[in-house]
C-alpha cells in the first residue's frame, strides 16, 4: 500500500493494518522506516543510540516519516518537540516489542512468522466452552520468585491446561504496561507483548502450542482507557490526542486513566490494528473486552455535573458505541472464528445481538449478575439461606436474554471479598463440599464456563500478583482431591451434549424444584437436540435431606457425576448408581423419584430410558 492510500485510510476509512504502515518497519533499501502520528507537534525525531535523527511531516500534515539504518534489538522512542518548547520522549505506539519494564524504549524487532490458525469451529453457542482464566505473571513462579518466561510456560502450562480439560485459556491482558499492579489493564504497548517473559517470537509458540493441544486463546484487551505514563499515550504530541480532550470526557477518574476519544478514526483504527494484528500474526482466537460499561455510558463513575449528555438528552457514549459495533462487525467479516466476549456490568440491551440487527456484536456477555447473587447466597450461612433463596433461582429470569458466559474471576478474589473456597461458611470439609456443589450447581446451569487459575485446587490464599498460585497445596488431600473433581467435571461437561448444545432457549431447560426455600433445594434438567436428558439435584444447605421426593419423567436415571464422594474428598453418602421414578404424583407430574441427598453436594444423572 502506497503512503497517500494508507493515509487517507488511517484517517477516513475503516483500517485495521494501520500497523503495517505506522511504527517501526524493514525498507525496500534494507534499513528500516519510522513513522508516527502527531499533528501537534512541532518537529518529531527518532532517538537511536543517543542519537536524534529528524522526521520529515507527511502529506497528511499529521504523520512523520524517517529512513534509518538500524539493526533488529536496536532501542528507540520519538523525541516529540511542542510548539512551547517541550520536548516529550515517547514510547512507539505501534511497536510490535518494549523494552519495559527497564526503559521507555521501543525494540527494533522482525516479527514471527504467523502462526496456523485453528480451524473455525462453528457457532461455539451449541459446544462446551469452558475457559480457564490465567495471569501469565502469576500462575507459577520460579524458586527465586522470577517469571516463567513464555516458552517455561509452554512446558508446563499448555500440559497443565490440557490435562484438566479445559477448552479454551484466556490470558489477563499480554500487551505491555508498565505497572504490574494493574494485572495488565493499564496498557501501553497495544501492540507488544509483555517484554518481562520473552520475546515475540516465543509468545507466538506459547500460543502455537496450546492450538496443537487442541485449546483455543483468548487474551484480554483493553480499548476503554490507557494509563498516564510520561512516555506512552498520554497527550502524545502535547495535547490530548488519543485521548478525549473534552473537561467532561477525558479521564477516569477512578482508575486515574484516560479514555479513548472515539469520535477519532485514527484511535478508532489505531484500536482495531491492535485487535486485527494478534489475530493476523498471533491467530489468538478471541478477545474478552474489558469495562465495556464504561464505554458505554457518559455518567460511568461520575456525579450529577461531571457529565455532558449527548444530543438526545441521555448517557449514552454514542460515538463508543459507534466504534464498538464497527469493532464487532470488522472482526467478525474479516475473520470468521474469532469471538468476542463483553465484561459488561449493566443490562445494556442487546449485548451479544448482532450489528444487523441493532446489537453491539459481541459473541458473549459475563453473566455478571449470576456471578454476584450467587456468590453472595454462598457465603451466607446454610441456616439463613432460605431467605435469600431467589439469589440462586433468579438468573434462570434473564439467562436467555444473551449469550452468557458464567464467570468466576479473578475480580472475585482480591480486595478482600475471599478465595473462593473461603467464602463458604461451616467447617473446613463444608468449604470443600461449598465449593464442590458451588462448581457443580455453575456447570449444569446454562452458559458458557470461566474459572479462574486456583479455583481447581481450593486455594485457601487470594490471588497475589505478586507470586504464584499454592500448587503445594495439592500435597493435602482435601486440596488434591478438588483437583481430582474439577478435572472429572470437565471431562463431564465436555462428553455430555445436554450440558452445552441448547444455552439460549427454555426447552433446553425445565425447572424440578425451584421455590424450596426451606430445604434449600434446586433440580432442573438440561437437554439436547436429540432429547437427551440430564438431571441435577443441588442440596445448599447443611443437613443431609432423606427421602427427598420431587417430580420427574418416567424413567431410569443413571449417575454420573456426585460431589460428594470419597474421591473427591466428600463422604461417599450416595450410594446408588441408578434410581428409577415411581408412579407418585409430585410437583404437577405423574411420576417422581426419591433419593437422599447429601449436604452441600450436587448430583448429576443421565436418563437412559
Amino acid at each position: 500500500m502506497n503512503v497517500h492510500s494508507a493515509l487517507e485510510l488511517f484517517h477516513n476509512g475503516v483500517f485495521s493494518a494501520a500497523h503495517e504502515f505506522y511504527g517501526c518497519h524493514r525498507s525496500p533499501e534494507g534499513g528500516r522506516t519510522f513513522r508516527v502520528w502527531a499533528p501537534h507537534a512541532a518537529r518529531v525525531c527518532v532517538l537511536v543510540r543517543d542519537v536524534e535523527h529528524p522526521m520529515k511531516r507527511l502529506s497528511d500534515g499529521e504523520s512523520w516519516q524517517a529512513d534509518l539504518n538500524c539493526k533488529t534489538g536496536d532501542r528507540y522512542c520519538f523525541a516529540v518537540y511542542t510548539f512551547e518548547g517541550r520536548r516529550l520522549l515517547k514510547s512507539d505506539p505501534f511497536a510490535f516489542r518494549s523494552d519495559l519494564p527497564n526503559s521507555i524504549f521501543s525494540v527494533v524487532c522482525d516479527l514471527p512468522q504467523k502462526n496456523k490458525r485453528m480451524p473455525a469451529g462453528g457457532d461455539t453457542l451449541s459446544q462446551p466452552v469452558n475457559i480457564f482464566e490465567v495471569n501469565l505473571l502469576s500462575w507459577k513462579r520460579g524458586g527465586d520468585g522470577s517469571y516463567l518466561s513464555f516458552k517455561e510456560l509452554e512446558h508446563t502450562l499448555v500440559p497443565y491446561v490440557a490435562d484438566m480439560g479445559y477448552t479454551h485459556v484466556e490470558f489477563m491482558p499480554v500487551t505491555e504496561y508498565p505497572f504490574d499492579g494493574s494485572w495488565g489493564y493499564q496498557v501501553t504497548g497495544y501492540f507488544s507483548v509483555v517484554n518481562r517473559l520473552g520475546p515475540p517470537e516465543d509468545f507466538a509458540s506459547l500460543v502455537d502450542a496450546f492450538h496443537r493441544a487442541g485449546i483455543r486463546v483468548i487474551i484480554d484487551w483493553v480499548p476503554a482507557h490507557f494509563p498516564k505514563d510520561d512516555f506512552g499515550l498520554y497527550e502524545f504530541d502535547g495535547q490530548p490526542l488519543y485521548e478525549c480532550a473534552l473537561w467532561d470526557n477525558m479521564e477516569h477518574s477512578g482508575w486515574g486513566t484516560r479514555k479513548f476519544d472515539y469520535s477519532k478514526n485514527e484511535v478508532r483504527n489505531f484500536l482495531l490494528s491492535s485487535a486485527a494484528f494478534f489475530i493476523e500474526r498471533y491467530a489468538v482466537d478471541g478477545f474478552r473486552v474489558d469495562a465495556v460499561a464504561s464505554m458505554l455510558y457518559l455518567d460511568y463513575d461520575k456525579r450529577a455535573g461531571e457529565w455532558t449528555p449527548n444530543v438526545f438528552g441521555d448517557n449514552r457514549n454514542l460515538e463508543a458505541i459507534d466504534f464498538i459495533k464497527c469493532f464487532n462487525a470488522h472482526l467478525h467479516e474479516k475473520f470468521k472464528h474469532v469471538l468476542t466476549v463483553a465484561e459488561e456490568s449493566t443490562a445494556y440491551p442487546g449485548v451479544t445481538e448482532k450489528v444487523s440487527g441493532g446489537g453491539l456484536g459481541f459473541d458473549y456477555k459475563w453473566n455478571m449478575g449470576w456471578m454476584n447473587d450467587v456468590l453472595f447466597y454462598c457465603r451466607q450461612d446454610p441456616l439463613y439461606r432460605h431467605y435469600h433463596h431467589t439469589k440462586i433461582t433468579f438468573s434462570m429470569m434473564y439467562s436467555f436474554g444473551e449469550r452468557y458466559i458464567l464467570p468466576l474471576s479473578h475480580d472475585e478474589v482480591v480486595h478482600v471479598k475471599g478465595a473462593i473456597v473461603n467464602k463458604f461458611p461451616g467447617e473446613y470439609a463444608d468449604k470443600f463440599a461449598g465449593e464442590r456443589g458451588l462448581l457443580g450447581f455453575m456447570y449444569a446451569h446454562p452458559g458458557k464456563k470461566l474459572n479462574f487459575m486456583g479455583y481447581e485446587i481450593a486455594q485457601f490464599a487470594e490471588w497475589d500478583y505478586r507470586k504464584g498460585i499454592d500448587y503445594f497445596l495439592t500435597s493435602y488431600e482435601k486440596h488434591a482431591k478438588m483437583r481430582v473433581f474439577v478435572k472429572y467435571l470437565n471431562g463431564i461437561y465436555k462428553t455430555c451434549p445436554p450440558l452445552y448444545t441448547i444455552e439460549n432457549d427454555w426447552k433446553g431447560f425445565e425447572w424440578l424444584v425451584v421455590d424450596d426455600e426451606v430445604n434449600n433445594v434446586i433440580a432442573f434438567n438440561r437437554y439436547d437436540d436429540a432429547g437427551n436428558t440430564l438431571l441435577c439435584v443441588v442440596n445448599f444447605s447443611g443437613i443431609d435431606q432423606p427421602d427427598y421426593t420431587f417430580g420427574q419423567h418416567r424413567g431410569k436415571y443413571k449417575l454420573i457425576l456426585d460431589s460428594d464422594k470419597k474421591e473427591f474428598g466428600g463422604e461417599g453418602k450416595f450410594k446408588k448408581r441408578v434410581i428409577y421414578t415411581k408412579k407418585i404424583p409430585s410437583h404437577g407430574k405423574d411420576w417422581s423419584l426419591t433419593l437422599t441427598i447429601p449436604k452441600l453436594a450436587c448430583l448429576y444423572f443421565i436418563k437412559e430410558k
